[in-house]
């Protein structure tokens, strides 16, 4: 069996597929991509048993049908280095064994049973549905993946909770000190729906959108979730259990609105930083008037750091104490050029938010605070 394929096509697609394969795999063919060749079109796999993601690619020729998997490393290594010309894979099925022909040399791998490669898990036909832009999808994946946890007692923390209801779909993250609530207002729906996506999928979905327009197809169920975009399509396991109550632990009334500028404060928060103490990372922030001032300090090896901007303050003079490392984080993974930054006293959790919220989504950040001694 012989097809012929273009050389920068099968290793950007091999690459993007390589983001699923572990290092330590509990079956050996979970090492292979699983290569389908079906009228003229390379359908490819990979898979971690948990997380199945495929993608497809025209063939330049093929004499015939044939399903095969071939180790991912040594292949991807192989096809990187091109430059772009075609190669030809002849396979022997009587010998096993790939022999892949380009320009100036050939090389050959041993190929096994196609059959052997676990199936995608199949989503029940009751399965719900949310249709979403591409790029829409990308960006609230990559505002939230950072405020997921890494919480072994509480596994549902993990991933990226998606809650469509008949008001929004809001995407939300938490890892019960910061937390991420983006509402997409276009996206309702009179049945309510959730699920939670773990981190894996979700870092792989980063990587893949927003480099295209078109919409993104989600389906799921109570076990699994099929994600379909553009030409490629991943399928994984959900997070099983019941997510926390995200819209209790967002204060409704803090009447004390600083508002800041974002690359200022970022870059602030920056410098001061280094000077706090290594476990608790603390940073004071002092509000009054029309000045935010920044403390940080470390007693115990003599650091200290002092920093003042001008800001726009409506409010009570305070001090509250946040971790330095989280708020930078959270403004890290915003694009307005300026935040909002409303609090109540000392105890209770800061909001942040974007000074003009992207259409028709509604974006808010919680911080809680760390204790300070006055």
């Amino acid at each position: 069996m012989r097809f012929t394929v273009s050389s920068t096509a099968l290793s950007s697609k091999l690459t993007a597929l390589s983001r699923v394969i572990n290092s330590k795999n509990s079956l050996p063919i979970l090492a292979d991509f699983l290569f389908d060749v079906q009228d003229n079109v390379l359908y490819l796999t990979a898979s971690d048993s948990e997380n199945v993601m495929k993608t497809q690619v025209e063939l330049t020729e093929s004499d015939g049908n044939s399903r095969f998997a071939i180790g991912n490393h040594d292949l991807l290594e192989a096809v990187k280095g091109f430059s772009e010309q075609p190669i030809t894979f002849d396979i022997d099925f009587t010998a096993n064994l790939a022999k892949i022909t380009y320009q100036n040399g050939l090389f050959s791998l041993p190929v096994e049973n196609a059959d052997e490669f676990p199936q995608a898990q199949s989503i029940s036909d009751g399965a719900n549905e949310i249709v979403i832009p591409n790029a829409l999808l990308a960006e609230n994946i990559n505002r939230s993946l950072f405020a997921t946890a890494q919480d072994e007692l509480r596994p549902v923390m993990n991933g990226i909770y998606f809650d469509l209801t008949a008001e929004c779909l809001a995407v939300v993250a938490s890892d019960g000190h910061k937390l991420v609530r983006n509402k997409i207002l276009s996206i309702r729906s009179e049945q309510p729906a959730a699920f939670i996506l773990p981190k894996k999928p979700a870092s792989l979905l980063k990587n893949l959108l927003g480099k295209d327009g078109g919409d993104v197809t989600i389906r799921f169920d109570e076990r699994n979730a099929q994600i379909n975009y553009g030409d490629g399509e991943i399928t994984c396991r959900l997070i099983e259990g019941r997510y926390p109550n995200y819209n209790s632990v967002i204060p409704q009334n803090n009447p004390n609105q600083l508002t800041v500028d974002r690359m200022t404060l970022l870059a602030a928060l920056r410098r001061v930083q280094p000077f706090a103490n290594d476990s608790s990372n603390l940073i004071r922030f002092h509000v009054e008037g029309g000045t935010l001032q920044l403390d940080a300090e470390d007693y115990d090896f003599s650091k200290t750091a002092t920093e003042r901007m001008a800001c726009d303050y409506n409010g009570q003079p305070m001090s509250i104490g946040f971790k330095g490392a989280s708020f930078i984080e959270i403004l890290s993974n915003f694009d307005c050029q300026d935040v909002i930054i409303q609090l109540a006293d000392p105890s209770r959790a800061g909001l942040v938010l974007p000074s003009e919220q992207p259409e028709n989504q509604d974006v808010l950040m919680l911080m809680m605070p760390m204790l300070i001694n006055d």
